[in-house]
């Protein structure tokens, strides 16, 4: 006696659940790579895992950016170098657009010995020391607009025809 016939005679279970079984156990070998219910569920959860952990890392990434981008402002607005009353134009490129920042004149003296650098704040551009310069470049390297770099003084080449004329600093074109 089958263990179906035995649970029918003992009243466990009815002809109807039991031709239900039956029908499920001939589909399954019909088609081996047919997936129980179970199966799907737990393919429908790890997807929806592997969506949630995809989406945490993109709002993390998020995250990163913005406190890069906060740290970046407080580094400017704590070390900007105040311009107010500059009456020397400094000209430079940005994006391949040439700017103009009315600058002291200690301070054009400054921006191209490479002591002070310009970076972008928002619409407009502030002056801050190299140092706090390369602490920005290291965060985000857009930000940061024109860093000359301090040249060490080396000896005149003794072949340059034009070494005794000195070019001035403040040359405007």
């Amino acid at each position: 006696m089958s263990l179906k016939d035995q649970l029918l005679k003992s009243g466990l279970a009815d002809a109807k659940k039991a031709r239900k079984a039956e029908h499920e156990k001939r589909q399954q070998a019909k088609d081996p790579n047919a997936e129980t219910g179970q199966k799907l569920a737990e393919k429908a959860l790890a997807e929806k895992a592997e969506r949630d952990r995809a989406l945490n890392r993109a709002q993390q990434v998020e995250k990163e950016r913005h406190a890069l981008v906060a740290q970046v402002r407080q580094l400017i607005e704590a070390h900007r170098i105040a311009r107010t009353g500059g009456e020397v134009s400094y000209q430079f490129t940005d994006d391949k657009k040439i700017k103009k920042l009315y600058v002291k004149a200690p301070q054009q003296a400054q921006l191209a010995s490479g002591q002070i650098a310009i970076v972008r704040l928002g619409e407009g551009y502030e002056l801050v020391p190299t140092v706090v310069a390369e602490k920005i470049r290291q965060r985000d390297e857009a930000v940061v607009v024109l860093l000359n770099t301090r040249k060490p003084v080396t000896a005149a080449d003794e072949e340059d025809p034009y070494a005794a004329y000195q070019i001035p600093d403040d040359l405007m074109w």
